[in-house]
């Protein structure tokens, strides 16, 4: 069984926010340093190896939008993974990696875990074997400012609708991703998605997946768009179209 307490920041971001800045170091929507392992010293084989597989999810993740890899051996074994969010291109996706590499090193200096999010990725490293392993503790909360005003209990129903529906989705593809929209009425559309890191089983990924949608009404109920970003998983609607046709 897992517990954790869920991080909520609520704002409006403009869509426009969204769109990748090619003039500026995209801001990470949040980051997590691990407090419950030692933090390393400079010039240790820890750090060295953390360069190592920074590095190497630097260059291996954007082909695919996925890379997992461990570097060294205990005590000094570092394990890492970084996911790109399933629409975006090879080219974002290593621009964000290689944003988030750099920026979790400034923010989790001597940490020997930590975890930082993007609009377009997702990094985390640890000194503790998390492969497989579905993460409930490490996560967060974005929530629209702006409530629905017409129905909101029709609204929350319905997103609950298609998140659950795209979880199914998610668990059973190759790449633990899916995304769609559902027509609410003739002036308005829900979109959606859901997304694993694909070191997860398709049961794990739909248990974590369940379970973000689950905590999501807690944070966000009656918003005009909300996601629940973990360290295993993330869900996310809004009225407004989000992802890369």
């Amino acid at each position: 069984m897992y517990y954790s307490q869920i991080i909520s920041i609520i704002f409006l971001i403009p869509f426009t926010l969204f769109l990748h800045n090619t003039l500026a170091i995209e801001e990470p929507l949040y980051q997590i340093c691990s407090s419950t392992s030692k933090n390393f010293t400079f010039d240790t084989p820890y750090q060295n190896n953390l360069n190592k597989l920074l590095a190497f999810l630097q260059y291996k993740t954007p082909p695919t939008g996925f890379s997992l890899t461990s570097i060294g051996k205990n005590p000094s074994k570092v394990y890492g993974l970084s996911l790109c969010r399933g629409d975006v291109n090879a080219s974002d996706c290593n621009a964000c990696v290689l944003d988030a590499s750099a920026e979790i090193r400034k923010r989790c200096p001597y940490n020997k875990g930590a975890n930082i999010w993007y609009d377009n990725c997702m990094l985390k490293y640890s000194n503790q074997d998390f492969f497989g392993k579905i993460d409930l503790e490490n996560r967060f909360c974005l929530c629209n400012v702006q409530n629905i005003s017409n129905n909101p209990s029709l609204f929350n129903k319905k997103v609950k609708e298609l998140l659950s529906k795209l979880a199914g989705q998610s668990a059973s593809s190759r790449k633990h991703y899916a995304a769609s929209e559902m027509k609410l009425d003739m002036f308005t559309d829900l979109y959606g998605l859901a997304q694993c890191t694909r070191d997860l089983s398709s049961k794990d990924c739909k248990v974590c997946l369940d379970e973000a949608i689950s905590k999501l009404p807690s944070c966000c109920g009656d918003k005009q768009g909300g996601r629940l970003v973990g360290g295993s998983c993330n869900v996310r609607y809004e009225i407004y179209p989000f992802v890369n046709s």
